[in-house]
C-alpha cells in the first residue's frame, strides 16, 4: 500500500481537523473584544521604557507573545520558530515578545538565540497577570506561555481581539505536526537549549 494523501480515512480526518479549526477560529472571533490598559514595559538590553501603545509603531495591530523567560526551553522553541517568520509577520502587523526576565538578561538570551524581533521585559509590572499569563507556580515558574492579538482603535485605546495559550502540539510551533508523522510521535523528546 502506498501511503499518502490518497488514503480516504486520512483525507477525511484532515478535513475534520480543518473544519474544527474553522469552528475554533469562528468561536474565538465571536468572543467580545477586551479593552486593556496601556502598560509601560522595558526594552531588552537598554531597559528603556516603552509603552505597549508605542510598540505598535505604524501598525494598528500587534501580536504579543507571552514568553516564560529564559528558564523555559519550550518557550525558547516557539520563539526560535518566530525568529524565522518575523519578517513575514512584521510585514502584516507589529510583533513583540514579552518576558519576565530583567532587560539585560532578556537581551543576552535573545542575542544568543539570534532573535531579531523586539523583546521587552514586563518585570515589576502586572502585565502578565492582568492578561491571564501569570498564575500558579510550575516547574518553569509562575508565568504561562501564549499569544495575544491587540488592536489600537481610532481613539488610541488598546483592545485584545484574541488570545491563545501555547503548549506541545499546538498550531503555533511547526515542529509538533512533523513529530506526529514519526512512528513514535514525540516520544519522550523535549526541547533543549543546545543539542
Amino acid at each position: 500500500m502506498t501511503m499518502g494523501r490518497g488514503d480516504d480515512s486520512i483525507a477525511k480526518a484532515e478535513r475534520d481537523v480543518l473544519d474544527a479549526k474553522k469552528r475554533l477560529t469562528d468561536a474565538l472571533k465571536a468572543r467580545p473584544p477586551e479593552r486593556i490598559r496601556d502598560y509601560t514595559l522595558a526594552y531588552a538590553g537598554s531597559g528603556a521604557a516603552v509603552t505597549l501603545a508605542a510598540i505598535f509603531g505604524t501598525h494598528r495591530e500587534l501580536l504579543v507573545v507571552h514568553n516564560m523567560g529564559k528558564r523555559c526551553p519550550y518557550c525558547t522553541l516557539w520563539a526560535d520558530g518566530f525568529a524565522s517568520m518575523y519578517k513575514h509577520i512584521a510585514n502584516r502587523c507589529a510583533f513583540v515578545l514579552t518576558t519576565p526576565d530583567e532587560p539585560a538578561v532578556a537581551a543576552a538570551f535573545a542575542s544568543a538565540r539570534g532573535w531579531t524581533f523586539p523583546v521587552v521585559s514586563h518585570a515589576g509590572t502586572t502585565f502578565a497577570q492582568d492578561l491571564g499569563y501569570k498564575g500558579d507556580e510550575d516547574k518553569f515558574g509562575p508565568f504561562h506561555p501564549g499569544i495575544s492579538a491587540l488592536w489600537k482603535d481610532d481613539s488610541g485605546a488598546l483592545v485584545r481581539t484574541g488570545t491563545r495559550a501555547f503548549g506541545p502540539g499546538d498550531d503555533f510551533c511547526s515542529l509538533w505536526p512533523m513529530m506526529d508523522l514519526l512512528k513514535n510521535s514525540v516520544g519522550t523528546w523535549e526541547p533543549k537549549y543546545h543539542y
